[in-house]
This record gives C-alpha cells, structure tokens and sequence, in this order.
C-alpha cells in the first residue's frame, strides 16, 4: 500500500496551500494545526470517553437506589453504553474518513457532552439506559477521530511519541475513572459523574475550533456502504451481546451460541460483500498486510489479559479487603503511575528501535505481572499488591502505544478512520471476550470448590437455592452471610467464601498469562507502519 497525498481545509491565518511547512514548529501558521495541540485538544476530547468506561459503575449503586433501578436495569446502563460504542466503532471511523476527521471530533464531542448532561437531569431509568446509548454512539464518533487527526498532523518520527502520550490519558482515564467517580458520588451525587462531562466538552469543543485543522486524502471516500454497515454492525451487535449474556445465560445455552453462530454468519456474509462492493467500508485488503492484522489480534489479546484480569481485581479490592471504591482505587495507582510514565517513553523507544521488539516485551512483562496476581492471597499486603500492577502498567504501555501505531500506521491515510475504528474495536471486543471468558472460568471454579469447601468448614448445609445465590456472591468476592448469623459462623463463611474467591481469581489471572504469553509470539509479527510518512505529509501545506 502507497501513501496519499492530501487536501487540508485550511482557515483563516492558515498557510496558502503548496508551500511546506514544518509540522513540528508550524511556522507561520499560528497555532491552528500545531501537532502539539492537537495532541492536547483530542486528549481531552478522548478523556470523557475514556473516563465513562469506568467512572459509570462507581455510580451504578446509588442509581440504583435514588431511581429504583432493578439489578437488570444496572447492567443496562454499562451495557447499553458499551454495545452502542463497540457496534459502532468501525463505521464511525468511515464517516471521518469521509466527512473530515476535525467536524467528526467536534459532532461527537458535542453530542457527548450533550448526552452526559442529559443523563443528569434524567428522573427514570429508561431515559438514563437512553442517553447512555447516544453516549456510546457520540464516543465511537469522537474516538476513530482522534487517531486519525493524530495520524494526519504528526510526522512519521513523532508519531509513536503522539501515540505513546494519547494511549497515556486513555489509560490513566479508564483506572481513575474509580477514584474520581467515588470522590463525587460521596461527595457531591451520582449526577455529578455524568455533568462532569458538560465542561470538558466545552473546552474540547472550543479548543477544537481554534486548533483542529482537516486533512483529507484525495482518494478519500465518497459514497457509503450502506449493506456493508447493516451487516457488520449486526455481526458485530451479536458477537458483544453473546459475549455480555453468555456468564448469565451460560455458555453451553442455546441462545448464547445462537447469538454466535449468527455473529459468524453475518461476519462471513459482510467479507464477502466486501469483495464485490466498490468502496466497501473495511477493504479487505487492509488485511493482508500481516503487520497490521498481528496489530489487531494483539489488542485483542492484550484486552483480553488486562480487561479480563482487572475485572476480578476491583472485586479483590473492595469485598475480599473490605476496601471503599475511593481506596480501591488509589491502591491502583501504580498501575496507572506506570501507565502514565511509560507511554510516552515507550513511544520514543519504538521510534527508535520499532515496534516488535517493545510489544514482545511490553506483552511478556504483562504475563509476568498476571502470574504474580494469581499469587494474591486474602492477606497480601499493600507493598506485593502494587509490585505486580505496576510491573501490569509497564508491559501494557508500550502494547498500548505499538500496537495502535501498528495498525494506524500500516493503513493507507484514507483508512486512517476506519484503522482507529479497527483499533478501537479490536480493543471493546478483547475486553469484552476477556470479562466473558474469564468470569466463565471463575463461574466454574467456584462451582467445583464452593460446596466442597463448606462442607469441610463444617457449616450447616444448604438447599439447592441456598447454594446457588450463596455461589453468586462468592464469584464476586462477598461472603454471603445472612442477618443474626453468630460471629463464629460468619467468620467461618467469611473464610470459605474469599479462600473459594481467591481460588477462581487465580486460575482466572493464570488463564489471563497465558493469553499474554500467546501474544508475545504475535508481537514478532509486527513492524512498523509502512504508511506511516502520509501524515508527515499531510502537515505540509
């Protein structure tokens, strides 16, 4: 694949077109399309979304509670966010590539904050599930956008470094998401995690205005695969919803594998619709570069270890150690420390020395720091706690930054949408097969040991609806002791219930190590992006 050349949209106070520039000074041109700039105003744009995919289920409880929400409901509110982003995600991506990546930022920034503040004035579950809908649809707008901006302004030599710092907030926006939701929801109210939204947007938005300046390729898109995207979306709204139900519906279910065999069905049909269309809205021939589709795969994998595996930490935290949301969060901040300062450095090491090398490594750091969170005992100390999340943040830096600069960068530039939507998928769905996959081998381990294990307690037994809701509770770390229980008993079932916890933890984060040792083999099929030079180019106007 050969790189394109561009045509800018330029401003008022723009340079006249034809005469080359220095992205990285943008002498002459003020502050409109100054890489580092944009940088600053698409991470702050990014950070809302980001933030939303944890800051949320802090809140979830007191929902619950001021709005009478059913525990269906709740789920709902994470659920429809995260099916609304992850379905939409690719064809998003295509609508930069065809509108302009600037307008798309912008639309999908203003609608956000536009839902967020909806929420927050919301009085019923029903309009909450709703405007957490357009939530996710604004933010698959808004995402694919932010790369391809970054793509289109940066130099090739300053792209890993632009990469490495995005991936940055991202990462210290998804693990703050706890502390700072816990700080407003005990301090302010749950409505205050959703109005936070409304400023950042107006900032992102008037940042926006000022700065972004649209780049498009030439041969950028011009008309809209209309079957294409009913096919994908339906494939892929199938594939996340089996994925979602599978732990309550259960994996040998016949609706889970409905759902699934439905996913593929359309996943076949939409490749070969894809061959005969004449602009498809994913080219399949993207993948045929093997660097990029090794890109895609090791974000899945590496969601899979670091999503999965992270979802049974917060449950660790917080029953198993009796710890708040706020101080469950704070015990993660080596994670995110790590992630915070390893991103950019691990940019600056990949434009050096090239992805393979980083990733590999970067994925073999994370097997090492799964390993060792499957040594997590109910009396860990703080000081081994933070030893393996921060080692975890150290290997996910440069995954996060190589393997985004992998796929953006080995796309042509009037794919740059469509390789952010790819990127930004690859990652809901490795999240989401991670969550599903590993709860199903938590679900199992507790069902093999729970009984067993009280039994040789010695605790009085219980009926077949006394052990399944008592099963429930364990596979969240809690210890399911009934009103008026005497302190001997409950300090038995307390015993049994986090040793049983621990147990399913563990096999969980070694399954999570696996998969993070598989990808160190996918790492050695990287390189770096043969396309990468277009956004140098674009720059130059």
């Amino acid at each position: 694949m050969t790189s394109q050349t561009t045509v800018d949209k330029t401003g008022p106070g723009d340079k006249a077109p034809g005469v080359p520039s220095d992205p990285t000074t943008n002498q002459g041109r003020g502050l409109r399309g100054h890489p580092w700039f944009t940088l600053l105003t698409v991470a702050v744009g990014v950070m809302m979304v980001a933030l939303d995919g944890t800051i949320v289920a802090i809140a979830n409880p007191a929902i619950a509670k001021d709005l009478g929400a059913t525990w269906a409901d709740v789920q709902w509110i994470t659920n429809a966010y995260f099916l609304a982003l992850a379905v939409t995600l690719i064809t998003a991506g295509k609508l930069g590539d065809r509108f302009g990546h600037r307008q798309t930022f912008l639309i999908g920034v203003v609608g956000f904050a536009a839902a967020s503040g909806a929420i927050g004035l919301s009085d019923s579950v029903a309009f909450v599930v709703t405007f957490r809908v357009f939530q996710g649809l604004f933010g698959a707008l808004l995402m694919p956008a932010a790369l391809g901006l970054l793509r289109a302004t940066f130099p090739a030599e300053k792209l890993n470094m632009a990469i490495g710092i995005w991936g940055m907030v991202i990462g210290a926006s998804t693990a703050g998401g706890p502390i700072l939701g816990g700080f407003l929801v005990e301090n302010v109210s749950w409505q205050s995690v959703f109005w936070i939204n409304v400023p950042v947007g107006v900032l992102a938005v008037a940042l926006g205005a000022w700065i972004l300046l649209d780049h498009r390729a030439e041969n950028a898109p011009r008309s809209f695969d209309v079957l294409g995207i009913v096919l994908l979306s339906g494939a892929m709204f199938c594939l996340v919803w089996a994925l979602i139900k599978a732990p309550e519906w259960g994996w040998g279910d016949g609706q889970t594998w409905t759902f699934l065999v439905v996913s593929v069905v359309g996943f076949v049909l939409f490749a070969f619709w894809e061959t005969k269309v004449k602009e498809p809205l994913v080219p399949l021939a993207l993948f045929r570069s093997v660097p990029l589709s090794a890109g895609v795969v090791l974000m899945v994998l590496m969601a899979i270890a670091f999503m999965g595996g992270l979802f049974f930490v917060t449950f660790y935290l917080q029953n198993v150690h009796g710890m708040s949301p706020i101080d469950a969060g704070l015990h993660l901040l080596p994670l995110t420390g790590m992630m915070i300062v390893g991103s950019p450095l691990a940019g600056a090491l990949i434009t050096k020395a090239g992805p393979r090398i980083p990733l590999a490594g970067g994925m073999a750091l994370t097997a090492i720091a799964m390993y060792g969170m499957s040594t997590l005992q109910t009396d860990t100390g703080s000081a081994v706690m933070s030893l393996w999340f921060a080692l975890l943040g150290l290997g996910l830096a440069p995954v996060m930054v190589g393997a985004t600069e992998v796929i953006v960068g080995n796309a042509p530039l009037e794919l740059s949408g469509v390789a952010g939507g790819l990127q930004q998928a690859a990652m809901q769905i490795g999240g989401s097969l991670g969550t599903a996959v590993l709860g199903a081998v938590m679900t199992s381990k507790v069902d093999s040991d729970f009984a067993g294990n009280w039994k040789d307690a010695g605790l009085p037994p219980l009926d077949e609806a006394q052990l399944a809701q008592a099963k429930q509770a364990v596979q969240q770390g809690a210890a399911p002791v009934a009103e008026g229980t005497p302190a001997e008993i409950a300090a038995k079932i307390t015993t049994v219930a986090h040793d049983t916890f621990i147990s399913g933890m563990s096999l969980a984060s070694l399954v999570a190590a696996g998969v993070a040792a598989v990808a160190v083999l996918v790492a050695f099929l990287t390189k770096r992006g043969v396309n990468a030079e277009a956004g140098a180019g674009a720059a130059h106007i």
